[in-house]
């Protein structure tokens, strides 16, 4: 996710590892009914993709890095690990296109441009090039086995609530009865669950034999808004009530979509959210599974927010994370997403 107007890193999301570089991968190999090797395709935004948790995939250097900002440790990267150490009767290759940023249209029909700050391409005045839609970087096709996929949160308002508060508003008053031009959040809900259906379907399309896994969100905001300290390692100024409602009308609906979206074409669902609770963004350092506006990444990731927000993560000893999971939350995710993809390959 991102934030300002925080969009993540334009349009905010909570929006915003793979172990190849996924412009340059080859066809799978698999032979159509059966092969040397499963294939599985992993699609989604930043919290797939993994966004400041580890070393970037591609490495930094590399002519085959995208602006993506996949990386090392992510839950896709953990599963691949994890299934090549015990593979469900053949081997599994991945294919990870997940991008920072990414909307549900950049699954199945539009180009995006990535926005990475880490490392882009040096004197190129438009930053890093345009990627394909998802589905077909990931040459989805009928040998294609399971695919998972986790996306639609950049379209919630968390870059916006942000915004408003700083601006002294209320975002659930501003969102429940919006002023005249803006998307409020029911008419938001409407248009992600017409999107994730329409996803679904296409995935099937492009990859008819393939076991769908949809992938929900992690516990990011506290069960209690009143629990949140603020500051820039937490929400910042984003007040309780507006906690409560980001919550339950925004992050627990997106979850409800996609379980339910997925329920409706016998897809399976994982559920992020359930083990994460009491790991929020507003948990105990020592607890705390999604980092705040400002929180801890490598050195190499960027250390000033986008957006020219107020935040001075420098100042503190952070970098600017912008309500990202953090490593321990990958490490949950990845034996539930695991636990999927075995059960999807073997009722393949």
């Amino acid at each position: 996710m991102r934030l300002p107007a925080i969009r993540p890193r334009a349009r905010v999301p909570l929006v915003g590892l793979s172990v190849l570089a996924l412009t340059v991968l080859p066809p799978p190999v698999a032979a159509e009914g059966g092969g040397d090797r499963y294939e599985w395709a992993a699609l989604g935004d930043s919290y797939t993709a993994g966004l400041y948790i580890g070393d970037p995939r591609p490495q930094l250097g590399s002519a085959a890095r995208d602006g993506c900002d996949r990386t090392a440790n992510s839950y896709p990267d953990l599963v691949g690990r994890a299934l090549a150490a015990r593979p469900p009767g053949r081997p599994v290759h991945l294919t990870d296109v997940s991008c920072d940023n990414a909307a549900i249209g950049n699954i199945t029909r539009e180009r995006q441009r990535p926005t990475s700050q880490v490392r882009p391409p040096g004197g190129d005045p438009a930053g890093w090039p345009e990627v394909d839609p998802q589905l077909r970087r990931a040459r989805l096709d009928g040998r294609t086995d399971v695919v998972t996929v986790g996306v639609g949160a950049i379209a919630l308002p968390f870059g916006e609530c942000l915004t408003l508060t700083l601006a002294h508003l209320s975002c659930a008053a501003y969102f429940t009865d919006p002023p005249e031009g803006v998307e409020g959040l029911a008419a938001k809900l409407a248009r992600i669950r017409e999107e994730y259906g329409l996803m679904l379907d296409a995935i099937h399309r492009a990859a008819p034999r393939a076991g769908v896994v949809t992938v929900g969100y992690p516990a990011i905001l506290p069960e209690r808004g009143s629990a949140c300290g603020g500051g820039p390692t937490q929400l910042g100024p984003i007040t309780p009530a507006d906690i409560d409602w980001l919550r339950e009308g925004a992050l627990k609906a997106m979850n409800t979509i996609i379980r339910t979206e997925a329920a409706k074409r016998g897809d399976r669902y994982v559920d992020r959210y359930a083990s994460s609770v009491g790991h929020d963004v507003c948990a105990p350092e020592d607890a705390q599974w999604i980092e705040g506006i400002c929180g801890d990444a490598e050195p190499f990731w960027p250390a000033s927010a986008p957006g020219g927000l107020p935040f001075d993560c420098p100042a503190i000893g952070k970098r600017a994370t912008l309500l990202h999971p953090n490593a321990g939350e990958h490490a949950n995710a990845a034996p539930l997403v695991e636990r999927a993809v075995r059960d999807a390959l073997l009722g393949h």
